[in-house]
């Protein structure tokens, strides 16, 4: 009789533990900076696309958002006030990230991606606003938040702290080089964790150039520096965990480049039109005068 009982109370138990970490399609979440005022919070809401009340709603404080911010970046890029705001849905299994984001005006959907998949988290819909623009980089914090109030579980602190460090570091890189270069080449250097283990800061410095020569790409001795620091700090977690999960957003790296290609297209093709129509009108003056 009392290993029966024991056995129904570790079933009990296990049960409960998979219903903690259960994550169910739709469930959704809004997080609301502290220091928004009801109209603000209003025309956010109509940026999520919801009703207020559709969702639970949670508040995200400043002293909150420093606590992982403190350190990486400008304390006026933190600011004194939570404005920052995000609404994330679970979506099915295998579904991946979708970020977008209105009124963020430094960090970039691509950049969120990464970062959200060093965290540990992955198949959600992900919205960044504001209700003036912000540079978009204390809205990890929300997130973060929100997902676990979701899961009803902790994401390992570190990842967490990481995956700041790397939107930070790689918004940082996109001012000199481009967002989409920037991502890219962080990426990279996450998919070869394995191999930067085993280099000296010497030998990382001379991969992260030859990365950078491949792209095309000029990088500062400052911002390489950068790039070994946050090497090493991704070099903490699980890299083959992590290297999956970055293999499995480089489809929409890929749309990227297409969409980058493009738009370079569509630029030049631009610029032919108006050298043509700017010679037409030069021949045209020139047979009145």
């Amino acid at each position: 009789m009392k290993k029966f009982i024991a056995f129904l109370l570790s079933i009990f138990i296990l049960a409960g533990m998979c219903s903690a970490m259960a994550l169910n399609e739709g469930d959704a979440r809004a997080v609301i900076g502290a220091n928004l005022t009801e109209e603000q919070i209003r025309q956010v809401y109509e940026t999520f696309n919801i009703e207020r009340d559709s969702v639970k709603e949670l508040r995200v404080t400043n002293d909150e958002e420093r606590q992982y911010l403190d350190g990486l970046v400008d304390s006026s890029l933190i600011g004194t006030r939570a404005i920052s705001c995000v609404y994330i849905e679970i979506l099915a299994e295998g579904e991946g990230l979708n970020v977008s984001t209105s009124n963020i005006s430094w960090c970039t959907k691509e950049m969120y991606v990464n970062a959200l998949v060093t965290a540990g988290i992955d198949d959600a819909r992900v919205i960044v606003t504001a209700p003036f623009a912000v540079s978009g980089t204390a809205a990890l914090t929300g997130i973060y938040k929100a997902y676990e109030d979701i899961t009803g579980e902790t994401l390992d602190e570190l990842a967490k702290i990481v995956g700041t460090q790397e939107l930070v570091i790689t918004a940082e890189l996109a001012d000199e080089i481009g967002s989409y270069d920037a991502v890219t080449i962080v990426n990279e250097l996450k998919l070869i964790l394995d191999e930067t283990k085993n280099m000296t800061d010497d030998e990382l410095r001379d991969t992260i150039r030859e990365l950078a020569d491949e792209y095309n790409v000029s990088i500062t001795d400052g911002q390489v520096d950068q790039l070994i620091k946050l090497c090493r700090s991704l070099e903490k977690l699980s890299t083959d965990e992590l290297k999956s999960k970055v293999e499995s957003v480089q489809e929409a790296i890929k749309k990227m480049a297409g969409a980058k290609e493009t738009v370079n297209k569509f630029v030049d093709s631009a610029k032919k039109i108006i050298k043509a129509i700017g010679n037409f009108f030069n021949k045209l003056l020139s047979k009145l005068r």
